[in-house]
């Protein structure tokens, strides 16, 4: 059995898009009828996220943490219980592509590490060009990459029991733990073929995540165009 994991804190806009990519994906003919499980993290959701994950038909548990690495461990665990050999991780502000499960296990690795695309700017306004060619600039979606997305991740069970799964980090959780998966000597593909939209908000749900990575990362490239000197988060 696959496993899909969605760690979420008050997403009701974007958690039904979320899980309608995430059913295409395991029901994929690739998967050569597999059975996927998916389960939603409510971490301390105060609004209808919950209620409409269920409608959607999606296992729930709910955690009060605030706390990214917490959720994506939780929804690890009770996968792992059910006799997941391959846990898949995304977030609810994303959308995966209907290759995605099948593009990871296709590549024979112990883990994937795969990148993310952006398709609405709107959030930055009247940034929103700029920040479109800044992106497309500075960010390598190209296989051999090396960065490290929670919307876009998979391990088997047995490469993630042998890194001590997440780390119950507020931030960089999914840093940490392929970090902890180099250190075992897992073998990690840094793909490109397994494909994930993401959101581009300017307010993110995790102080330095995705969301302040654009932000810093743009202001960065404003100060840099003007000659100033500047520090800032690199897009992981």
């Amino acid at each position: 059995m696959i496993g899909i994991v969605i760690p979420a804190h008050n997403e009701q806009d974007t958690i039904v898009a979320c899980l309608a990519a995430a059913k295409v994906a395991a029901s994929d003919p690739n998967l050569r009828g597999e059975a996927v499980e998916l389960i939603v993290v409510l971490d301390s959701c105060t609004d209808t996220t919950g209620l409409l994950a269920a409608r959607q038909g999606a296992a729930t548990v709910s955690v009060r943490a605030r706390n990214v690495g917490v959720a994506r461990a939780v929804g690890a665990e009770a996968l792992l219980a059910l006799g997941a050999r391959w846990l898949a991780f995304t977030d609810a502000d994303s959308c995966v592509s209907p290759q995605w499960l099948a593009e990871q296990l296709a590549l024979d690795a112990d883990a994937v590490c795969g990148t993310v695309a952006v398709d609405d700017w709107s959030p930055h306004g009247a940034d929103a060009e700029r920040a479109r060619w800044h992106f497309a600039q500075t960010y390598a979606d190209q296989d051999d990459h090396r960065h490290v997305h929670g919307a876009n991740l998979g391990v088997s069970a047995w490469a993630y029991r042998r890194a001590g799964g997440f780390r119950h980090l507020d931030c960089s959780e999914d840093v940490a733990f392929v970090n902890a998966l180099e250190a075992c000597g897992a073998r990690i593909a840094w793909s490109a073929r397994p494909r994930v939209t993401t959101s581009a908000r300017r307010s993110g749900r995790v102080i330095g995540g995705f969301a302040d990575a654009l932000v810093n990362a743009m202001a960065q490239g404003l100060a840099a165009a003007a000659g100033v000197a500047s520090t800032g988060q690199a897009l992981a």
